[in-house]
């Protein structure tokens, strides 16, 4: 069958059109949403919030074909070809089709997140092709088994439901064997973390083994037995490579991608920043830490987006379209402890009370310092940024002498470090806090 004929007569070229409008319209503002801006990965990875409706339309269209085929009779007339060669150049436009649904939905988050580089990745499109194409062959072996009034909408729903649904479960495996956690990856600093890669391929690769088998076989006790074993080997495999993977597939991205200068202090940023907004935030991470060292805080020698900060390093937790203000908020979360896994883990962790006027107190003192010089009057802490309570206590800090103010935040930073240890109460100057004396 010449190829124009068969795009022409496919249900996958009369799909498409749905398709893509679904994509477009329906998913669009899902698609546009919180794309790490200039990260292509992220693009790539959010993109893949249409991957359940793509299969599913895949599953459906492919029920069609694989019905068309078997009510026109095609392999009970002695064919000089096999059945697989028969059934592949049919079902390759339904695959096709759900390849551009992804395509869309991939230039749809690009462009949300002002990046051109969202292909290639090559582990997010082995993930889909492997995932559209298992679709698109069980999609045509229930086609040929049931009728199309049946198969067709099963097709479509139970696809749906295969490949959507697993992300709700607690058990955090299945999710990756569908692509489920794709959506998440990837912030800045992460990458995909390649067992979940494997361990989708490892299932869609054992359920297209499954499916042709069947064609090739055209069914029986034996093909279908040995159909389900080699699907529950690609099960088992693929939650065997997922098993310790968190809700999300990523892991931390190697820092050597980092672009470190020789300031004081040097500060690390990811190239996604470009060249302009590299400048701001390095002048702006200067300015700050230098404001809070006039002050008598310690600062490290080192700011960086690492994820994992080393030795002497204070992370520096900007978005790639930072503004000043991100920036001095991120200098000022990189000076304080991360959560200790003891309050990660649920246990009590009294330090958290203090966090958000540590955090006023820090911005206060920064933008005091900064303004006004060491001896300048310090200012109270921006409204709105924190709650009441956390501002006048903040405000009552700044009133006492700087050596109190010191030793303070010193206490204060011995108590976030782990779950044990008491935060310091705000020292009494004699003013009403929260209604307290």
């Amino acid at each position: 069958m010449l190829l124009r004929t068969v795009l022409r007569v496919s249900a996958g070229t009369r799909v498409l059109p749905f398709l893509l409008g679904f994509v477009l319209v329906a998913l669009g503002d899902e698609l546009t949403a919180w794309v790490t801006p200039a990260y292509g990965l992220a693009a790539a990875g959010h993109a893949s919030l249409a991957l359940p409706f793509a299969c599913a339309a895949c599953a459906a269209a492919g029920a069609w074909e694989g019905g068309r085929l078997h009510r026109g009779g095609v392999f009970d007339r002695s064919p000089v070809r096999s059945a697989l060669a028969i059934t592949t150049p049919v079902l390759l436009p339904v695959a096709l089709m759900g390849g551009l649904g992804m395509l869309a939905a991939l230039t749809t988050a690009a462009l949300a997140g002002g990046t051109a580089d969202g292909v290639p990745q090559p582990g997010v499109l082995a993930v889909w092709a492997g995932l559209l194409l298992a679709n698109t062959l069980v999609g045509s072996v229930v086609g040929r088994v049931l009728a199309p009034v049946v198969a067709v909408p099963l097709a479509l729903i139970s696809s749906f439901v295969l490949n959507a649904y697993p992300v709700a479960f607690d058990t955090y495996w299945p999710r990756h064997l569908v692509g489920g956690g794709l959506s998440d990856c990837c912030a800045v600093d992460q990458v995909l973390d390649g067992r979940a890669v494997a361990a989708s391929l490892a299932f869609s690769g054992a359920v297209c083994a499954a499916a042709v088998l069947l064609v090739r076989r055209r069914g029986g006790p034996l093909a279908l037995a040995a159909a389900l074993a080699v699907t529950a080997g690609g099960v088992a495999l693929g939650g065997w490579t997922a098993r310790d993977l968190g809700p999300e597939p990523v892991r931390p991205r190697s820092s050597a991608a980092l672009r470190c200068d020789s300031g004081q202090p040097r500060v690390c940023l990811w190239p996604e920043l470009g060249a302009a907004r590299s400048v701001l935030v390095r002048e702006e991470v200067r300015r700050t830490a230098g404001a809070l060292a006039r002050r008598g805080v310690p600062v490290p020698a080192v700011f960086t987006m690492a994820a994992r900060p080393g030795p002497g390093e204070a992370g520096l937790g900007v978005p790639t379209d930072a503004r000043a203000p991100d920036v001095t908020a991120a200098v000022v979360g990189g000076l304080l402890p991360r959560t200790p896994d003891c309050a990660r883990r649920g246990d009590p962790y009294p330090a958290a009370a203090v966090t958000g006027t540590a955090t006023a107190w820090l911005t206060a003192t920064a933008a005091s310092t900064a303004t006004t010089g060491i001896t300048g009057t310090p200012e109270r802490p921006a409204d709105g940024r924190f709650t009441p309570a956390d501002s006048a206590r903040a405000a009552q800090l700044l009133q006492l002498p700087e050596a109190t103010q010191l030793a303070w935040y010193r206490d204060t930073l011995d108590a976030l470090a782990d779950c044990g240890t008491l935060p310091p109460p705000v020292p009494h100057t004699g003013a009403t806090i929260g209604g307290e004396r």
